[in-house]
């Protein structure tokens, strides 16, 4: 099924439900970024942050913290919650993402089956290589701006995207 949105205003957000939610990390460590490249399920093949769906009862803080911990074997440390990405696939699929940004970790990012781990320069990350509206948000993140956004994809193309600078509340 096909959906008719070919932009952000063909959305009625205030009644958007998401069919998941989910959380991605981003470590940084002496001026570099611990990512991933993802073995499986959706994004498979692309570099990103570590991170997952929500699990019944859990947090999104507990779920960022569990998801890295599955996919690279290390834990972080001193999360702040910086973002909120709100994404509608044009197949219907909805995913409602709060980003996180650690300054360390305990342990030794190790392969899974489900991840890679990679690490880059502030300055030399791979956008070529990760979904489209990372180029958009990912700096802020990196710069300590909070933010909010929206975007519409088909597939891995993104076709329209919205970002607005917000505060969250200490979790």
């Amino acid at each position: 099924m096909t959906s008719t949105y070919q932009t952000l205003n063909d959305i009625d957000w205030k009644r958007w439900v998401p069919k998941h939610t989910a959380t991605l990390t981003f470590i940084v460590k002496n001026e570099q970024i611990l990512l991933i490249r993802k073995k499986r399920g959706l994004g498979a093949g692309k570099i990103n942050g570590p991170g997952g769906k929500l699990e019944a009862g859990e947090t999104p803080l507990e779920c960022a913290i569990r998801e890295v911990q599955e996919e690279l074997c290390i834990t972080p440390i001193n999360l702040q919650h910086q973002g909120e990405s709100r994404f509608q696939f044009v197949d219907g699929y909805s995913i409602h993402v709060h980003n996180y940004i650690a300054t360390d970790y305990t342990g030794t990012p190790t392969e899974t089956d489900e991840a890679i781990p990679l690490w880059f320069a502030l300055d030399d990350i791979p956008y070529n290589e990760m979904w489209e509206d990372d180029r958009l948000w990912l700096p802020r993140l990196l710069h300590g701006e909070s933010f909010t956004g929206r975007y519409l994809f088909d597939d891995d193309r993104m076709l329209d995207n919205d970002i607005t600078t917000t505060r969250f509340a200490k979790e």
